[in-house]
């Protein structure tokens, strides 16, 4: 699997980015361009950027690919790629319309498990998704089930507390709907992301109290 991490995605990553901010980055060969000095400071604004993807990207998608890696793994469905990590159960903080409350994790919570949505095309988070997590057994039995919460942290992600009664290897069933923002485009053909997935991860050890 690729890693965001590599010049070439990183690259591909600018190219959007710049795309998305209403930055030509390809040359125009039906307009002249003869002695235009707008032209030619453009294109060399254009060459200097090129390749450049903002520190806070670059490190997102670099801490992403590490974790991924070390504490879980990716799968790709349709438009999809779907990566999960697995952690201890963590506080987070709560907004409550003033300063946001610290929510410890509660009595048996073993785990924080983590789901991130990308587009499969471009290698972008996809914000607004509305994902379900389950936890199965080796029998098929569901031990925990959560709807998971956007979460800003050193990347992106969704995420939820879960209670794991033992140490086992288990299957990690994440469904996906479409996210829920607008879009810009010329039919709905072009679209993407538009149907739901369910994607398992099997498998996955979980202990209890590490």
């Amino acid at each position: 699997m690729s890693q965001y991490r590599s010049v070439a995605a990183l690259a591909a990553l600018t190219a959007l980015l710049l795309a998305g901010c209403g930055t030509d980055t390809g040359a125009n060969t039906t307009a002249d361009t003869t002695d235009s000095p707008s032209t030619e400071t453009e294109a060399a604004t254009t060459a200097e950027t090129a390749g450049v993807v903002p520190e806070g990207v670059a490190a997102q998608y670099a801490t992403l690919s590490e974790e991924v890696e070390a504490e879980g793994g990716r799968t790709t469905s349709g438009d999809w790629e779907v990566a999960y990590i697995v952690e201890p159960a963590e506080p987070w903080f709560e907004p409550t319309g003033g300063d946001p409350t610290r929510r410890e994790p509660a009595e048996g919570e073993t785990h924080h498990l983590e789901i991130i949505p990308i587009e499969a095309a471009t290698g972008r988070i996809v914000p607004e998704v509305p994902i379900r997590l389950e936890v199965l057994d080796d029998t098929g039995e569901v031990v925990d089930e959560q709807e998971l919460m956007f979460f800003h942290a050193e990347f992106f992600h969704y995420a939820h507390n879960f209670s794991i009664p033992e140490a086992a290897d288990y299957t990690l069933r994440a469904t996906l709907q479409p996210p829920k923002f607008s879009r810009h485009g010329e039919s709905v053909e072009e679209l993407t992301l538009l149907e739901p997935v369910t994607v398992t991860f099997e498998n996955v050890r979980l202990e209890p109290g590490t």
